[in-house]
């Protein structure tokens, strides 16, 4: 292409709809340095602070969902759809791109719906098993929607559905480690069974808990943990006795940020069952126990968590059955070793490490 790219790109409200845009920009970033992009967030939201970190330019639309919880807060909703149309359609206009990306979200809606109107090629990628209504509706008039999870064609154009998974970390991808080297960079016992516990950049509280009641076991079986516990809870579970006991078992983690180590030194993962932890699970191909945040949208993480599942590619537990399941289950993967590499193999059906350059691909080949 001979003129500078310029790339519209839209999504947020949650890390999950954000950094598959990022990794997309990123990715055509690399391509074409000189290349111009915009993106539309929502004012308020996580992605006017994130997609500037990330050295990207914003705008933001005074848009917000539908609330359940308080009806009459929806009042001004038609008010606020109408002047986000508006305003999405300036942006647009005065930055003239040559394509736009939704990856879902409330400012993704009028944006992409917008940006087609104009007659501007879109594109959609959609993360969960279950889409979003954002998507969904945007989908019709997209060029083409990526996806993460087999047999999207329910919710999409037969012919415009691509699989090619979930744009991760670069670090994930490229970082994984040979177990033992990785154990021995954590300062781990190698000949230990080695669980990672992470529960999002906020924690679980249910995770924790569930580690909380089940400090003796973990104690008598040996096992080292590598917790995350998330900004949450961290401060009052580094006070407690109980685990400060079990320094020699327990590395207790607000947040992880070598991420790709802590994988690599896994034996058995528990995690929540979010589009990206299982994109990025995927790719590490260690087996795990989900773990779904039952209050998702339209119990989303239940669905993905599923997929896995069917496949016998992972282990699920709900919110409501961690006290009677959680041990039990988790007992039966670390001590049946084929079982865990029966799970690691299964894995490999959705591991896409190269989804954010095949999904830019396919964007050039239809744009040409």
């Amino acid at each position: 292409m001979d003129k500078k790219i310029k790339v519209l790109l839209s999504g947020g409200g949650t890390g999950g709809h954000i950094f598959p845009a990022i990794a997309i920009a990123d990715e055509i970033k690399k391509r074409f340095p000189d290349a111009e992009f915009l993106f539309i967030g929502a004012n308020g939201k996580m992605e006017m602070e994130k997609v500037p970190q990330a050295g990207y330019k914003i705008e933001g639309l005074n848009i917000a969902g539908f609330d359940r919880g308080n009806l009459l807060k929806n009042i001004g909703l038609p008010f606020k759809l109408i002047s986000s149309l508006m305003k999405a359609k300036k942006i647009i206009k005065n930055f003239k791109p040559d394509f736009a990306v939704g990856t879902g979200g409330f400012a993704s809606g009028p944006a992409l719906f917008m940006a087609a109107k104009i007659g501007i090629p879109t594109f959609i990628q959609e993360q969960n098993s279950l889409p979003g209504k954002t998507n969904t509706a945007n989908g019709k008039k997209a060029k083409a929607v990526f996806v993460a999870y087999p047999d999207m064609e329910k919710f999409f154009p037969h012919s415009k559905v691509f699989f090619l998974g979930n744009p991760i970390r670069e670090n994930i991808v490229s970082g994984m480690q040979e177990t033992s080297s990785a154990k021995e960079k954590l300062g781990l016992d190698k000949n230990q069974l080695i669980i990672l516990s992470v529960g999002g950049s906020l924690g679980s509280r249910t995770l924790n808990n569930g580690w909380k009641d089940n400090l003796e076991n973990l104690k008598e079986k040996g096992y080292q943990l590598i917790w995350q516990t998330g900004k949450l809870d961290y401060k009052e579970l580094s006070s407690e006795s109980r685990i400060s006991n079990l320094e020699s078992q327990i590395q207790l983690k607000e947040f992880i940020k070598d991420m790709e180590t802590a994988y690599s030194a896994a034996d058995v993962i528990v995690s929540r069952a979010g589009a990206i932890a299982i994109s990025e699970l995927s790719v590490a191909q260690k087996p795990v126990i989900l773990v779904p945040f039952p209050f998702a949208a339209e119990d989303h993480q239940t669905k993905n968590a599923m997929n896995l599942v069917e496949k016998n590619a992972a282990r699920m537990v709900k919110d409501s059955e961690m006290k009677e399941k959680f041990w039990t289950t988790l007992s039966e993967i670390c001590e049946n070793e084929n079982a865990r590499k029966e799970m690691s193999e299964n894995l490999k059906y959705f591991a896409k490490p190269n989804a954010a350059k095949e999904i830019v691909d396919e964007i050039f080949k239809i744009i040409k």
